[in-house]
């Protein structure tokens, strides 16, 4: 098992395909690579050879159903065709050129998020992932605010990258000791934890409008005229945390009032993740963030490519003046190449509207298993493919089975049952996330939710 807890388990019975499966020698990392996210001595996994789908197969043959589309990030399952396609077409006419140069995928692709974002007149700024798009949102939030050190406001219970600058934005409780937030001008307030409300408020609609209070409050301690931005997650995030509904709007509101940009951090909730193109798009048009950042799905993680994309009034600012910032790889042809034929893609099988139909789905029986399990707290999410468990050891005091960040034993005894069955869940303290690919089985899924009913009934029955 790899220490990281994305537990990947074997199908019993894994579906027949084409020879892509044949066996071939294989080199493992187990000794000479440092991995993400773990104890490096402490890793191991299998080697992961092909996937199709909702499906992803190792070495030896056997296949695993992901039900979190890895991290989050394979909304369009593993080896969408049509991206494999562009990618070999590409490849064949120009694999590279820096940005000081002009490319015809990384044009298409510009055009194309300022349509789906309705942000007339706007512009876009390619970076190579999640993280150095948040970094470069902050950049450019405080260049066009003539701010160099402008503060930045977050929350608690967040993520956004792994960088110093990013662990300082987040407030994950992973990294909060590899650094100090002031030092990067950021101010951290509580989240809206409906569910578990920092403000002590009965209800979600309470719990938001508190939230954005509290935004506001740190807002006015320092100083509109020395705040950037406000920079958040609209929706999904690895931290479990899905607002109220009253909370962006309300955030939107407050920023604008203020005079004080706001940073959309749609990373993980764009494409199709929280039933739209990008999540703050259910709340409508007055709720547009002044930049959002994406990644993940931008590709359907076919390559790596992330974007910062700002509304008219950032890139009026901003094309006038030196922008001393950008990467080697920022924009890379044959990764634009892949988000033009992602977009494409998620345009012809129209998997936003699929998404935002199966997570209704989802939530429904996930809502069901709530009512049979005393173990499952909370359920939230579910505007699209993704949801979050939150399991407890009394749902009347609400008492969580092992403190934040631990993972439970419980839990840890959830996923242990599951290693010999073949679905992939994403388990974080006392969370399960459920982010399966847009394109997954109606079957698969609904084989997936009624395996999980019968784990939590195993675990409340030991």
């Amino acid at each position: 098992m790899s220490c990281a807890m994305r537990i990947n388990v074997r199908l019993s019975n894994p579906p027949q395909t084409n020879g892509s499966r044949k066996a071939s020698p294989v080199i493992s990392e187990r000794d000479t690579v440092l991995h993400s996210w773990c104890v490096p001595a402490q890793w191991q996994a299998p080697t992961i050879v092909g996937g199709r789908g909702a499906h992803f197969w190792d070495a030896d043959g056997h296949d695993y159903l992901d039900m979190s589309s890895l991290s989050e990030c394979s909304n369009l399952g593993h080896q969408h065709p049509a991206v494999v396609k562009a990618i070999l077409e590409q490849a064949e006419r120009l694999c590279f050129i820096t940005s000081a140069w002009g490319t015809q995928p990384r044009a298409e692709l510009a055009e194309a998020l300022l349509e789906k974002a309705g942000f007339e007149h706007g512009r876009v700024f390619f970076t190579v992932a999640g993280a150095d798009a948040n970094e470069h949102a902050v950049k450019f939030a405080r260049q066009a605010r003539g701010l160099a050190n402008g503060w930045i406001i977050t929350r608690d219970r967040s993520y956004h990258g792994a960088s110093y600058a990013c662990m300082a934005f987040s407030g994950d409780a992973r990294t909060h000791h590899q650094v100090d937030p002031e030092r990067y001008a950021v101010a951290q307030v509580a989240s809206p934890y409906a569910y578990r409300c920092p403000f002590a408020s009965s209800s979600e609609v309470e719990c938001g409008q508190r939230a954005v209070t509290a935004v506001a409050d740190e807002i006015d301690r320092k100083g509109a005229e020395s705040v950037a931005a406000v920079l958040m997650e609209p929706n999904a995030g690895t931290n479990g945390i899905v607002p109220p509904d009253n909370y962006w709007p309300g955030l939107r509101e407050l920023t604008r009032s203020r005079g004080v940009f706001l940073i959309a951090d749609e990373v993980m909730s764009a494409f199709g993740r929280c039933g739209e193109w990008f999540a703050w798009q259910r709340y409508g048009d007055a709720s547009k963030p002044d930049l959002m950042t994406l990644a993940k799905g931008l590709t359907g993680a076919h390559l790596p490519l992330g974007a910062v994309v700002a509304n008219e009034n950032v890139a009026r600012r901003l094309e006038t003046q030196m922008l001393f910032t950008g990467l080697t790889y920022c924009g890379h042809p044959l990764a634009c190449a892949a988000g033009v034929a992602a977009i494409r893609a998620y345009e012809n099988e129209k998997l936003i509207e699929r998404s935002r139909r199966l997570g209704g789905a989802m939530l429904l029986e996930l809502k069901r298993l709530q009512q049979q399990h005393r173990l499952i707290g909370d359920v939230r999410g579910g505007h699209g493919l993704f949801a979050v468990i939150e399991l407890v050891s009394d749902p009347a005091s609400r008492a969580p089975l092992a403190p934040w960040p631990q993972t439970p034993p419980q839990l840890t005894a959830l996923v242990q049952k599951a290693l010999a069955r073949g679905v992939s869940f994403a388990v974080r303290g006392n969370l399960i996330i459920l982010a399966p690919p847009l394109v997954i089985e109606e079957r698969e899924l609904s084989d997936a939710l009624a395996f999980l009913d019968r784990l939590i009934s195993e675990i409340e029955s030991a």
